[in-house]
């Protein structure tokens, strides 16, 4: 059997990397994040430019002020975890075993490298490809390797980049990492200051016995920590797949450049997670939460999945246009549906057809001039009530059936809007009826066919529809539907039979 092969890869000021993997353009200015409630909020995070600026961790607000030029940001919880699940979804790539282990301000995680020599090759060329695909989703780590689990997190911790740990030098590797490095809480730290113990090593060179004799059965796991030889129980997890991105912004937004610019970036990292999938984005959803606690969602769904990016960012341009927020915009999510890409073949000497992301684009135009509801395919509703359909959106893959030819039909046209009508009725039957133009004599008529329903409801109906075959005055003959509506007492053409 092969032995066991452990990698931690650590990301050190996770606030900040969390914020800043969505906001390109300030990746090269200092950066920090506060945490806590105005004016005590204190700085808990920052990136290296800031820590060559002299920010420290602890800082006030009004102390980095005095520095100027630094970009300040309050810490976001939502943020952080949507970035956590896309760390672990990236390590996820190179092995099927992973155990997050990360703390208060850094994300960790350590994966199980047994058996995946054939696939990556050896671990210091996996550990690269792990920490280039790691930047290209915005986050920056030190990856180390080692047969021991304990060795490969304390290592990860306090060292940049990569490094290996050759079997059986974890105690060498150890030596050197302050005692800072284990989980002993602060009262033991003063305790072992007292003594001058400050090191790993120094640590690793004391009797077990005196030391369980002083701190009880815990200083074994010190102890065996320090020295490299630590035992521990690994506990995987299975990542979700999540398609989802957060951002909260520092000041409310109330420019639609400034909420493209983050979904750009937002669209282009969700783009690239479906597609080392091998799959597409079949819809988008957006939440903004605006100023005053009220929430507005928008959508976009493509007539096929794609991972077009300019496309997309085009599709949710035109629908902000449509429905814009009512006010600035605090902060917002996008999440994505997965979905598979399909390929259209055309027959050789069969006419081009519209590509379907220009045919989205057309319609999304036309949904913001005319209004979401006046575009589409029309669907006829469940319900007895005549002329009632909604409208749904277009299915590029939806084939409707061929309809076979039996013979000459008569054909409804309906009127939109339906035309007012006055009706003289002789005995039980309409004799004629007049618009505001023609006067026509009715010479036969069918009727009437009485119809109701939804008395619970607002949409209440009541009506009675008669088919009459009349004339003008020109003689000119005329098959039409006349209704009569009860409930308001109003006669409507409402369609001529063709």
């Amino acid at each position: 059997m092969s032995r066991t092969v452990y990698s931690c890869v650590y990301a050190a000021d996770f606030p900040a990397q969390a914020l800043l993997r969505l906001r390109p353009d300030l990746q090269s200015q200092p950066v920090v994040v506060l945490e806590g409630h105005p004016p005590q909020d204190t700085v808990c995070s920052m990136n290296l430019r800031a820590r060559r600026r002299g920010v420290s961790l602890g800082m006030t607000r009004l102390e980095i002020e005095e520095l100027g030029g630094i970009q300040i940001f309050s810490r976001s919880a939502q943020v952080e975890s949507a970035a956590a699940s896309v760390f672990l979804e990236v390590a996820a790539k190179f092995s099927p075993r992973i155990e997050a282990a990360g703390s208060d301000k850094a994300c960790t995680c350590v994966l199980d490298l047994s058996g995946t020599e054939l696939l990556f090759g050896p671990a210091k060329q996996l550990a690269a490809r792990l920490h280039a695909a790691l930047l290209r989703a915005g986050f920056r780590t030190s990856i180390t390797v080692s047969d021991n689990y304990h060795a490969a997190r304390l290592k990860a911790s306090a060292e940049r980049g990569i490094v290996l740990i050759p079997p059986g030098e974890e105690a060498m590797a150890l030596a050197d990492l302050p005692l800072t490095s284990l989980d002993l809480g602060d009262d033991y730290l003063e305790i072992f200051a007292m003594w001058g113990i400050r090191s790993l090593s120094e640590l690793a060179s004391l009797p077990v016995v005196e030391l369980v004799m002083r701190f009880g059965p815990q200083a074994i796991t010190w102890h065996e920590q320090a020295c490299g030889v630590a035992t521990h129980v690994f506990e995987p997890v299975e990542p979700a797949l999540l398609l989802q991105e957060t951002y909260e912004f520092e000041n409310p937004v109330d420019q639609m450049e400034s909420l493209l610019f983050i979904s750009a970036r937002m669209i282009e990292c969700l783009t690239q997670r479906a597609a080392d999938r091998l799959l597409s984005l079949a819809s988008l959803s957006l939440k903004l939460q605006m100023e005053g606690g009220q929430v507005h969602h928008l959508a976009i769904r493509p007539a096929l999945p794609t991972t077009d990016r300019k496309f997309l960012l085009k599709l949710l341009q035109l629908q902000i246009a449509a429905n814009p927020p009512q006010a600035a915009v605090v902060s917002f999510s996008m999440t994505a549906e997965p979905g598979v890409s399909q390929k259209m073949q055309l027959g050789l000497f069969a006419p081009q057809t519209p590509e379907p992301s220009r045919l989205d684009v057309t319609l999304a135009r036309l949904k913001a001039l005319v209004g979401d509801d006046r575009v589409g395919s029309p669907a006829i509703e469940d319900t007895h009530h005549s002329g009632r359909f909604h409208m749904e959106s277009f299915q590029v893959n939806r084939r409707a059936p061929a309809l076979k030819s039996e013979g000459i039909h008569l054909a409804l046209r309906r009127l939109r809007p339906p035309l007012p009508v006055h009706v003289r009725f002789r005995a039980t039957k309409p004799e004629t009826f007049s618009t505001r133009e023609n006067r026509y004599l009715i010479t036969e008529s069918f009727g009437p066919w009485r119809t109701s329903g939804c008395w619970w409801s607002n949409a209440q109906w009541d009506t009675e529809e008669w088919d009459v075959l009349a004339t003008d005055a020109d003689g000119a003959s005329l098959a039409c539907l006349l209704l009569h509506d009860c409930m308001q007492n109003e006669w409507r053409l409402e369609a001529y039979y063709d």
